[in-house]
């Protein structure tokens, strides 16, 4: 690969394995130095490890995101480590199934904390960091549910619908100090997250790959399809887009919600 993010330093919150793990490999190949920020400490350390093997430059941080002082170490850490913060990926996730009447106060609770309230924590530590590197560009790993959600996806819907509202607040609010804050779409990834939910469910790979022809482009997305959108927001070759929602989903957030294409 390039050079596309030579210089700059970009953390990335789960990043041990699915596509946390796909944005920090390919942010490293093209140039950067990379913090991996996980709660699975031993896939994490692994998963910096593969990146060295690469020839990349990165370094695992432990961080239950969670908990407002991890985070605000984890961002120490990257500027204890590589001395500076250009880029964040606000990638980690949780996505259990669950109707309305299924969501308890505690399961509500907790998705919100780990897929909005860490984005949240991390980014409000990581953005005086960023005015000292005189901007940075910050990508929110979204949902098509945060516009429209699954009837089974009702706390995960909410809380992605909060992080592309906070996008579009933070893009408007950090435009002075040229702070880009961007949203993507990933579609969906057979991920092993979503691997194990859909085999709990009786359903395996080739029952995903088959829906996943039906969307408009013909087939499901894969880590690296979100990674390389990633790598285009971090890079100065978007220094002109901010508060943008970016698709890579293959069409599927042109059709209605469909529980047949989408099984969960």
């Amino acid at each position: 690969m390039g050079q596309r993010l030579a210089g700059k330093v970009v953390l990335v919150t789960g990043a041990a394995q699915g596509i946390g793990f796909a944005c920090a490999r390919m942010a490293a190949a093209e140039g950067a130095s990379v913090v991996l920020g996980d709660i699975q400490e031993d896939r994490g350390e692994g998963a910096a490890a593969k990146i060295h093997a690469a020839g990349g430059q990165a370094f695992f941080q432990y961080a239950d995101l969670t908990q407002e002082s991890d985070c605000a170490a984890l961002v120490d850490a990257a500027i204890k480590k590589f001395g500076k913060l250009n880029g964040l990926v606000n990638n980690a996730g949780w996505f259990p199934r669950a109707r309305l009447e299924e969501t308890t106060t505690e399961l509500w609770d907790k998705v919100f904390n780990i897929n909005l309230r860490s984005a949240f924590y991390v980014t409000k530590f990581a953005v005086s960091r960023m005015r000292d590197a005189k901007g940075g560009s910050i990508v929110n790993m979204g949902s098509i549910n945060g516009i429209q959600g699954l009837p089974n996806l009702v706390a995960y819907a909410a809380a992605k619908g909060g992080l592309l509202s906070m996008t579009r607040t933070l893009a408007g609010a950090l435009a002075p100090d040229r702070i880009r804050v961007n949203f993507i779409i990933p579609g969906w990834i057979a991920t092993e997250g979503e691997l194990k939910i859909q085999k709990g469910e009786g359903r395996g790979i080739e029952d995903l790959e088959k829906a996943g022809k039906r969307l408009p482009l013909g087939r499901m997305q894969t880590v690296e399809d979100t990674a390389y959108a990633a790598i285009y927001l971090l890079s100065d070759e978007a220094a002109q887009v901010t508060a943008a929602v970016l698709n890579v989903d293959a069409g599927g957030s042109m059709l209605p919600i469909q529980n047949d294409l989408y099984p969960g």
